[in-house]
């Protein structure tokens, strides 16, 4: 039974003193009492000596607990100076901090803390972070920057009442703090509210009508240049509005940006928040504690100069599509082949160019991307293996995400985009490392791959799962989230793979499509996977599941197994009750704020490393066998020729579900917001389905 305490909270307010337009305008206001009954619960006992033990390097089951309760003290610390706290990090109002992004966004830097358990004992770590915020100031700038424009007059104001809602802002008539709820229907010079006025001297009071803009003018004597014609901000309550002109307004400091960053805003974020180790150093140093034909690889990098590509594709039954790109098309052709011809690619002459017509270059992209598949019907005897596709903008190319699905969903076709703005040889090999992988070839092999030395996955039919979930941008609660799994195939290569994608509810991390009992429409993510390495690694099932999970936070460890875990021994069990493989759950993480500097060698840089939890493991992995595997996956990623920073199926099951995201990323998801054919239902969200890949590149690199 849990342990429950009863506490009752008598709060006074004082109340709007005759200066809040549609609030209670009873002379000089007043004191207000409401009363709250607040009920504590009992969640856990945690005992302090679990603090001691990890102090000593000595786990507990009450560990994890016990470090929480340090990280909320630290929390309860910072909050109580002021300062803005994002989970474990936390912002100070300095403008020293703040980094201007344009668009009345803001960068504010400021410092991750937490603490950790090591092999040393208890570490506090202690980090660089940065968040956005709203710009402080003046409501009327923020609006104005916020929008481009440059008078109130052009301000678009639905787009306003939605950037401004919820958003906390100080009047100058008060000394209090607001909440934006919304903005009045009409302009200060025509919003009307009622005010009580004294009549005469014998305590009566009279309702007047009048406008907020008359209020402020006539009765507070308050000079107004500009409100006259702009709606009013409402700080009130929805069946009880409290207006206030807008110049009257400012925005306190520290408040969030939550909604979805500009390309410009984003790019100026990195640029303006990049540190050298130094700076990055002295920044940190400034918190004080208590008591002060073999490919050789080097510094994980190589180069394919005067080598050969290990495994090659035949590229033939091929054709280019223009889609109004402005490049020299055949000289871009001729040094695509010579390139290709170079690293021992057979690349035919293609079949045709298909130039987009001017006249549809505005025409809506669904009928560009049609009209383009008709001119390649018209024109090709049969459907050609793979598509060269030239496009406009390297970025948010509105032809990508309709594109992408008519080729790989309906006609089964491999292609390749490309923006030609400035093509060089080196440009062109990456993309051609992207055309191998995807047709079927492979760029590099690790010696220990190829020589079957890979400790423990080699010695059995062992599959390499990456999983991970995209969520839809800030701003874009509606949008669904994506779940991609990737799984090695043709064992014992741990270098190919092919994806599984599916959508589930928005923002819901675990993944809920791994498996589908038997009688619906699809198998899910990972009966797909282990069918196809099945078929693809000599009809043999796998004895070794080891699953690399992206995306979750120590909170989710829990899920993670008894959810996720679950659904992937129930597909297994599904395919054959006898089959028990063993499996080994690694969760990958990369948002964390452990850096590493060497000592000595700043121009190095700083590296971040990423942190592997081991959650689950049946395989029986050394440290040391771990710590190699972990290394080579680093090592087989076929569309550089660098290592990487996570394992490679983590690493293309972001990709896997940001590719298939764009069949979703130009429809109009509010058609979503009715349940029709081709949906599925949580809850209360229809849940829009995605095509399901075409057979001929269901198993293939497509994502790469």
């Amino acid at each position: 039974m849990a342990k429950r305490a009863c506490l009752q909270l008598v709060l006074f307010h004082k109340t709007a003193a005759n200066g809040s337009p549609g609030g209670n305008d009873s002379p000089g206001g007043g004191d207000k009492k409401r009363t709250f009954k607040v009920e504590l619960c009992f969640a856990a006992k945690i005992p302090m000596s679990a603090i001691a033990q990890a102090i000593r390097s000595q786990e507990s089951e009450n560990s994890q607990e016990a470090l929480k309760v340090l990280d909320i003290i630290l929390r309860q610390h910072s909050a109580k100076q002021g300062c803005l706290l994002v989970r474990q990090s936390f912002f100070h109002n300095n403008p020293d901090n703040f980094v201007d992004l344009d668009g009345g966004v803001m960068g504010c830097r400021g410092f991750h803390s937490s603490f950790r358990g090591t092999q040393s004992g208890l570490s506090l770590n202690i980090d660089v972070s940065t968040t956005m915020i709203v710009k402080p100031g003046p409501v009327i700038e923020f609006l104005l920057a916020n929008q481009k424009v440059d008078h109130p007059d052009k301000i678009d104001w639905q787009k306003a009442k939605r950037a401004l809602e919820n958003l906390r802002v100080k009047t100058i008539t008060a000394n209090s703090e607001f909440k934006i709820i919304g903005l009045s229907d009409r302009s200060c010079n025509e919003q009307m509210f009622s005010l009580r006025q004294r009549n005469g001297n014998n305590g009566d009071f009279d309702a007047v009508e009048i406008t907020v803009y008359d209020y402020f003018v006539k009765n507070k004597g308050m000079d107004l240049r500009y409100s006259a014609n702009l709606p009013g901000i409402n700080v009130g309550r929805p069946k009880r509005p409290i207006y206030f002109p807008i110049e009257l307004c400012s925005l306190i400091p520290l408040q969030r940006y939550t909604k979805a960053l500009s390309t410009l805003q984003r790019s100026s974020l990195v640029e303006k928040s990049r540190q050298n180790p130094q700076d990055r150093m002295s920044v940190l140093n400034e918190l004080k504690a208590g008591n002060g034909d073999d490919i050789f690889p080097r510094n994980g990098r190589w180069n394919f100069t005067n080598k050969k590509l290990i495994q090659t594709c035949c590229v033939d039954k091929w054709a280019v599509v223009n889609f109004s790109a402005r490049c020299v098309v055949r000289k871009l052709i001729q040094d695509l082949i010579r390139n290709a011809s170079a690293k021992g690619i057979q690349m035919d002459d293609p079949l045709d160019v298909f130039e987009e017509s001017p006249s549809l270059k505005r025409a809506p992209v669904a009928r560009r991307v049609d009209d383009m598949f008709e001119q390649i019907k018209s024109k090709l005897p049969g459907a050609p293996k793979f598509l060269l596709c030239l496009l406009p903008e390297r970025k948010n190319c509105e032809v990508y995400g309709p594109w992408k699905r008519k080729c790989l969903a309906e006609f089964g076709i491999v292609t390749q985009c490309l923006a030609p703005q400035k093509v060089n040889d080196q440009y062109l090999l990456n993309v051609l490392l992207k055309i191998n992988a995807k047709l079927g070839g492979i760029n590099s092999l690790l010696q220990i791959e190829a020589s079957s030395a890979i400790p423990l996955v080699s010695n059995k039919p062992t599959i390499i799962l990456g999983m991970d979930v995209s969520h839809g941008q800030p701003g874009q609660s509606d949008r669904p989230s994506i779940a991609a799994v990737v799984s090695s195939h043709q064992w014992p290569l741990i270098s190919k793979y092919r994806a599984s994608v599916h959508t589930q509810s928005p923002k819901l991390e675990m993944m809920s499509s791994l498996f589908k009992p038997r009688g619906t429409e699809d198998d899910g993510l990972i009966r797909e996977s282990l069918i196809d390495f099945y078929t693809s690694s000599g009809k043999r099932k796998p004895d070794q599941v080891i699953i690399f999970r992206d995306g979750v936070s120590e909170s989710q460890f829990t899920q993670v197994i008894n959810i996720e875990l679950d659904q992937i021994i129930e597909a297994c069990k599904c395919l054959d009750e006898k089959w028990t493989p063993k499996f080994t759950v690694i969760v990958a993480q990369k948002n964390h704020h452990t850096k590493f500097f060497q000592a000595g060698s700043p121009d190095n840089g700083t590296t971040r490393p990423i942190h592997y939890h081991v959650l689950h493991d049946e395989i029986g992995f050394s440290a040391d066998d771990l710590q190699e595997l972990v290394h080579s996956l680093s090592y087989v990623y076929q569309r550089s020729t660098t290592a990487i920073s996570v394992v490679a199926p983590v690493c293309y099951a972001h990709l896997a579900a940001a590719r298939v995201g764009t069949f979703l990323k130009f429809e109009d998801m509010s058609d979503t917001s009715s349940s029709q054919g081709g949906h599925t239902s949580v809850g209360s969200i229809p849940v829009p389905e995605l095509p399901r890949l075409h057979e001929k590149v269901r198993s293939s690199m497509f994502f790469c």
